[in-house]
């Protein structure tokens, strides 16, 4: 059975798309079976993974309001690797539509939820990259989850939007998912030369303790370049900084989920 986990910060350009398509790929290179789930209608996550969205029949956003079904959706990406291609279900500036169009479905707040029921078992991990605000699509995305990533930047300002993103969780896990119990903060474009990075990051580590990953991600120049590729970071250089602390960060979440699912 699938471990759903979005990646999330209302906050823009923290590195939320590097992030979910990098895991994914890091995870395949692990031998998972891995569905990302683009929910974002930028669609930078379809973009990074080798899909051009301005050519998509269909997407996620088909999907979402009833018109097209997971199979005519879902697309492999980067099968040109014969290890790092993850299934995708892909995104355009369509799905910005959805927030509209959802309002009058019934149980609009579970219909990726429902979409996905039937496929679960068959991934090992299933990843929704989300839009940079607490929206419809993102309520979505933590009702269907059990575990919710937020890349951050250590800087002062990176963590305003973190109270209300932990309070929108804490909500929907009472109110509208019980298993979203877990909420792991992943340090993102780190540069240890920056004494107040380190002071922010000393300051999460105080406050949410093993909340926080061990892996910590530097700023890394090829990471930043592989996007333009249309390739992860992970499979465009994987000798690079970046790449490695990614593949560290796939080793940690499944050791993680590994010791969760372990009966004590």
């Amino acid at each position: 059975m699938a471990r759903i986990f979005c990646v999330a910060n209302q906050k823009g350009g923290v590195g939320k798309t590097t992030t979910c398509i990098n895991l994914a790929a890091a995870l395949s290179l692990k031998g998972q079976r891995v569905l990302m789930i683009d929910l974002d209608p930028q669609g930078n996550g379809t973009m990074g993974s080798g899909i051009d969205k301005r050519t998509l029949k269909n997407s996620v956003y088909q999907l979402l309001i009833g018109s097209s079904r997971f199979d005519d959706v879902v697309v492999r990406a980067l099968p040109e690797y014969a290890k790092g291609s993850y299934d995708l279900l892909p995104s355009n500036r369509d799905l910005a539509g959805a927030e509209v169009e959802l309002v009058d479905i019934a149980h609009r707040d579970f219909r990726l939820r429902d979409e996905l029921a039937e496929k679960l078992s068959d991934y090992d991990f299933i990843l929704i990259d989300c839009s940079p605000s607490i929206s419809l699509l993102t309520l979505n995305a933590l009702c269907c989850a059990q575990g919710v990533i937020i890349p951050m930047q250590c800087e002062y300002f990176a963590l305003e939007g973190l109270t209300d993103l932990v309070e929108t969780v804490k909500f929907v896990h009472l109110q509208k998912n019980r298993y979203l119990d877990t909420i792991g903060l992943l340090r993102v474009m780190f540069d240890s030369r920056i004494t107040l990075q380190e002071q922010v990051s000393d300051q999460l580590k105080s406050h949410f303790g093993d909340r926080v990953f061990d892996t910590v991600i530097p700023r890394n120049v090829r990471l930043a370049e592989a996007p333009s590729y249309g390739v992860p970071g992970v499979l465009y250089d994987p000798s690079c900084k970046g790449a490695k602390a990614y593949k560290a960060f796939a080793s940690e979440i499944l050791a993680k989920t590994k010791s969760q699912s372990t009966p004590s």
